[in-house]
């Protein structure tokens, strides 16, 4: 698993499972598996643009970038590229 992975694995069950990854795959759906509302998506985006040091624009706020583990890691790549 990628260092990148891995830190947003650790953010979603520590922020969002109450410590309990159960059922957590990396392509598990955040919404559809109600992990995470439209709050918590907020809270995603500030620790992805404080811990990645990136900008996530209004139009990137989409669930291709931000629904699951596999998605924000790809989107996290997409932007470093």
């Amino acid at each position: 698993m990628s260092e990148t992975k891995s830190k947003i694995r650790d953010f979603i069950i520590e922020n969002f499972l109450f410590g309990n990854a159960d059922g957590l795959k990396d392509d598990t759906s955040f919404l559809e598996e109600g992990i995470i509302d439209s709050t918590g998506v907020l809270e995603l985006v500030t620790f992805l643009e404080e811990t990645f040091e990136i900008q996530v624009d209004d139009e990137e706020l989409i669930p291709e970038n931000l629904d699951s583990i596999d998605n924000v890691t790809a989107y996290l790549d997409r932007k470093a590229a």
